[in-house]
């Protein structure tokens, strides 16, 4: 297909894509959160017995009042992953999905200490995921990695165990090491340097959870534990020394613009963080956040991109190259670069539409 034979729509759907920010617990299909759900009702009564509550419960507002708020959208999937079998089902699930939109490699993120409150251990948890994300990516041929969350809330020594437990699963595919949760209640990142220490020692990617609370100081925060990346960052829009800052030290911010306005972060138009970090330099990636709790799609991420935020298809292509540029594949080279010549391949033979066709110019369809 060439560009100009068709919109912004087709040609994001054949692009080869890579989405690095992705949550296993925000992404669970309602009709399998039914399903789940259903086998658990004895020791959680309150859990919706029909699909239409069940998505409604598992789908965040467009608004919330904060990071906390959206949050609590994770309570309800997190109850239900509470044993190996659920956690395998819903990983290889999510691959299914992410694969059935064209996408070539993802990065697929959970907090394995999250899913330990009804006797499942730390280490059968990750084994579990990592299976169901394996067979599954086998049979979709997708190249899928996964990243062990830590929880902010939680005590540092938590953390310590999670980075241990990663660390000895990654030559299964577990190729990264992050710190998530609500950053109100426990800002400081440096609290888990010795986690973060682990990871680093045994060559997991490092990124951190910053500026979904507390604007662009969370954001230069996060620099002191040395990310690799940092997962969201979009308050950095707003402050030019961090924005250059991050270009010196070559830090990729894996964006989710609309998960940041559920948080009540930036704004819906081209005065939004995206476009004004892209025309910085920064390097950034765009993601889902989560498939379910987002009610959303990489593709119609990736179109309100264009459409609602001003972002230009050419500018769209460079950050999807930089989500294979910034992959935790650092021990598998060789890899990246297949994933990237494919990717530049691909769009040699399909360039970019021009904004006419896929920007603000063309009609605005729904995000």
């Amino acid at each position: 297909m060439k560009a100009t034979d068709g919109g912004l729509r087709e040609w994001l759907e054949a692009m080869p894509k890579a989405e690095l920010h992705l949550h296993l617990d925000g992404s669970l299909r309602p009709a399998t959160a039914l399903e789940l759900a259903r086998g658990k009702r004895a020791v959680l009564p309150d859990l919706p017995a029909d699909l239409a509550t069940m998505r409604a419960r598992l789908v965040a507002p467009p608004r919330c009042r904060d990071q906390a708020d959206l949050l609590r959208a994770f309570d309800l999937p997190v109850a239900l992953l509470q044993d190996a079998e659920a956690l395998e089902r819903c990983a290889g699930e999510l691959v299914e999905d992410v694969a059935s939109e064209g996408t070539r490699y993802a990065e697929i993120r959970w907090a394995p200490s999250l899913h330990t409150e009804r006797g499942l251990d730390l280490r059968s948890g990750i084994t579990a995921v990592l299976r169901g994300a394996r067979q599954a990516a086998t049979v979709a041929g997708v190249e899928v990695r996964m990243i062990a969350v830590a929880l902010r809330t939680h005590a540092e020594a938590t953390a310590v165990e999670v980075a241990e437990a990663a660390a000895d699963s990654a030559a299964a595919g577990l190729s990264g090491f992050d710190l998530a949760g609500v950053e109100r209640a426990a800002p400081d990142p440096r609290r888990f340097r010795a986690a973060f220490d682990v990871a680093r020692q045994a060559g997991l990617g490092i990124t951190c959870h910053a500026g979904e609370w507390g604007g662009a100081r969370q954001v230069r925060a996060a620099l002191a534990i040395e990310p690799w990346r940092i997962a969201h960052g979009a308050p950095a829009a707003d402050d030019p020394e961090l924005m250059a800052d991050l270009v010196a030290r070559g830090v990729t911010l894996d964006l989710c613009p609309s998960s940041s306005l559920q948080a009540g972060i930036g704004s819906d138009d081209a005065t939004a963080p995206l476009p004004r970090l892209i025309r910085a330099g920064v390097p950034v990636t765009i993601s889902t956040d989560d498939r379910t709790v987002s009610d959303l799609t990489l593709v119609r991420e990736l179109e309100r991109a264009v459409r609602r935020l001003g972002v230009s298809p050419s500018e769209l292509a460079e950050a999807m190259r930089q989500a294979y540029r910034a992959a935790f594949l650092h021990h598998e080279e060789p890899l990246r670069a297949a994933l990237l010549a494919d990717y530049e391949t691909w769009l040699s033979e399909h360039p970019a539409p021009s904004a006419g066709e896929g920007g603000r110019m063309g009609a605005v369809q729904s995000a």
